[in-house]
């Protein structure tokens, strides 16, 4: 199966650049270029790819607003944030938007191909404890914010393990930790997952964090 992939970036240098990467492999097509985010959602809408890698600063209609409109309307499409910077308090806000992880755009051809493909499958591109700390870094230096909203569809159980999710634990250590069967774990998450409407991993410790389940280490 061939995976359809839009790009959206401001620079048509950029664009041009991964289109080439991504049309050279067989199994990876780009279907649609954006050159701002505005343009990305309509495309997405249109095209329906399995991937959007989304510029962070566009005109119009900026990468972090792009990727809440196209979540918000439960496009299947999974977004991958492009950035200068291996930190940057605008990437955490595009991940709270929805993103399922982030790329650097000096990204090496291979490492693109395989972000793009991963993500097609749903797995975690950023690794939890990574983004973690970069939510660590950014959130400990706000302003305290409004009280987070309650979590009244998740079990008891669920809480529990989303919690363990933000603290960056893997399955097996929530198991171990719950004395629980992975196999358990697993159906916990999944369910916590379906029931917040979120679509990975990543995005499970965002809300954790905002739902103050998991508080910023201070320095």
């Amino acid at each position: 199966m061939t995976l359809r992939v839009v790009v959206a970036d401001d620079q048509a240098l950029v664009r041009t650049g991964f289109r080439m990467i991504t049309d050279a492999r067989d199994d990876l097509e780009v279907v649609g270029e954006a050159s701002d985010g505005q343009e990305a959602v309509r495309l997405t809408r249109e095209l329906a790819p399995d991937v959007v890698l989304m510029d962070v600063r566009m005109p119009v209609v900026d990468g972090i607003e792009a990727t809440r409109q196209i979540a918000l309307y439960g496009s299947p499409a999974r977004v991958l944030v492009l950035t200068t910077w291996d930190v940057d308090a605008h990437v955490v806000a595009a991940l709270r938007a929805g993103a399922s992880g982030f790329l650097l755009k000096d990204i090496r051809p291979t490492e693109l191909v395989d972000a793009i493909r991963l993500t097609a499958r749903g797995d975690a591109l950023l690794a939890p404890a990574v983004l973690s700390r970069v939510l660590d870094r950014f959130l400990r230096t706000t302003p305290d914010p409004a009280p987070p909203p309650s979590l009244p569809d998740l079990s008891g159980r669920e809480r529990e393990v989303l919690t363990l999710i933000g603290q960056a634990l893997s399955n097996a250590e929530i198991a171990e930790r719950l004395h629980l069967a992975e196999a358990t774990v697993k159906n916990h998450v999944t369910a916590a997952l379906r029931k917040l409407g979120l679509r990975d991993r990543v995005q499970a410790v965002v809300a954790a964090y905002d739902h103050g389940l998991v508080q910023p280490r201070r320095p």
